[in-house]
């Protein structure tokens, strides 16, 4: 059984650059909640988004752990582009559709999945923890159950952090667990 505990990033600042985007101060104290979730696991890696964000959630976890954070480009957020009302329920109906400017759930999807498929084959029979976004996260648990939509979405938006753990077997999903979130709506 290979686990994979995917950490959804503690509250943000909102800003200019998306990849260099601090924790808010809520955001540091909730870092907490990923930590008291974690440490008395056995945790064999820890794998990040590279967004300041996401690393900075994990990484009071992986400093108790003794070990570092490695970064996948792969793992990054979905681009954003021009914002107009209804392109969130557009695109979740069209993964193919994408505004102007910014990257479509398809692109999104497929890179995630293709870190994540590298992810399990080297760390089989392992547990790990990822670093990750909202959009990034809910592309992933959309492969793996297409029923997972703009609903579902929706429902873990506000989550922040939001931890949840897949379990595989021979890269087939066989359990989701929701450990942990904190609702910032």
């Amino acid at each position: 059984m290979t686990n994979i505990i995917f950490v959804r990033h503690a509250q943000s600042v909102y800003g200019e650059d998306d990849r260099t985007r601090p924790l808010s101060e809520a955001g540091l104290k909730d870092r907490e909640i990923v930590l008291d979730t974690l440490k008395d696991g056995k945790i064999d890696a820890f794998l990040s988004s590279p967004y300041k964000r996401s690393i900075d959630t994990i990484k009071p976890a992986s400093e108790h752990f003794g070990m570092d954070i490695i970064t996948d480009e792969r793992l990054r957020e979905r681009k954003a582009g021009s914002y107009e009302e209804g392109l969130l329920e557009k695109r979740w109906q069209d993964f193919s559709f994408a505004e102007e400017c910014g990257e479509c759930l398809n692109s999104v999807q497929k890179r995630n999945i293709e870190a994540l498929t590298d992810i399990l084959d080297k760390y089989k029979g392992k547990t790990i923890v990822i670093g990750t976004h909202g959009t990034a996260l809910s592309t992933i648990l959309h492969h793996y159950n297409n029923d997972f939509g703009v609903k579902d979405f929706l429902r873990i938006v506000n989550w922040m952090p939001y931890i949840v753990e897949l379990r595989f077997n021979n890269n087939e999903l066989v359990e989701l667990i929701e450990l942990a979130h904190v609702d910032k709506g």
